[in-house]
């Protein structure tokens, strides 16, 4: 049936549910999002961040397995991008933000 989740997806999507809500930001997504600029910007904007550093951080300081906030992560660091206020690169190179496959990693706009 098309409602139907395997028992390890649905583990893990329990695992979410609490940091996803109708699809409004939840205070797990803010604290993505201020990891993940806070982690850019000390590295700088010639320099890039692994998504899975804001989620440990995060994880770390929620009690939450890390690995359940990548999608969280990536989620975050696309609208972050959309503002404007990051870069999402795969192979060093800025992608659309709105359509990206792969490992990827995020770096600061550079100051103009």
């Amino acid at each position: 049936s098309p409602g139907f989740v395997s028992i390890p997806c649905r583990t893990r999507l329990d695992g979410l549910a609490a940091l996803v809500h109708e699809g409004r930001m939840t205070q797990a997504d803010s604290d993505l999002q201020d990891a993940i600029l806070s982690l850019a910007q000390a590295r700088g904007p010639d320099k890039s961040i692994d998504p899975a550093e804001p989620a440990k951080q995060v994880g770390a300081a929620r009690g939450v397995d890390w690995h359940s906030l990548m999608q969280p992560v990536r989620r975050a660091a696309v609208r972050l991008a959309m503002d404007g206020r990051l870069i999402i690169l795969r192979k060093g190179k800025p992608v659309d933000p709105a359509d990206f496959r792969g490992v990827y990693r995020l770096t600061i706009p550079r100051e103009e």
